[in-house]
């Protein structure tokens, strides 16, 4: 998959307000598959591979397009506004 440049990717990536997991999941003692961050305010929810898909909803809820992976060894991002790789 190309990579493509995007004006939604910000300037400065947030930082993670948890390393410990989906802050969604942690409060409802629920699991999920793999984490996203998102980029604009540093939110971490799980994938869309998960149940509850609280990256997708956060990204859609606050306008934030931008996520990215924060799995060991990844760092790609994603603009759901654009179905895209982006970087």
């Amino acid at each position: 998959m190309p990579i493509k440049a995007c004006d939604h990717v910000p300037a400065t990536i947030a930082q993670p307000h948890t390393a410990r997991g989906c802050e969604d999941c942690l409060k409802t003692g629920d699991t999920w598959v793999h984490l996203r961050l998102c980029v604009h305010c540093g939110h971490v929810g799980c994938c869309d591979s998960s149940k509850n898909r609280h990256a997708t909803r956060h990204s859609q809820a606050e306008g934030h397009p931008v996520i990215q992976s924060l799995e060991p060894g990844e760092d790609w991002m994603w603009c759901n506004a654009h179905h895209l790789q982006v970087g």
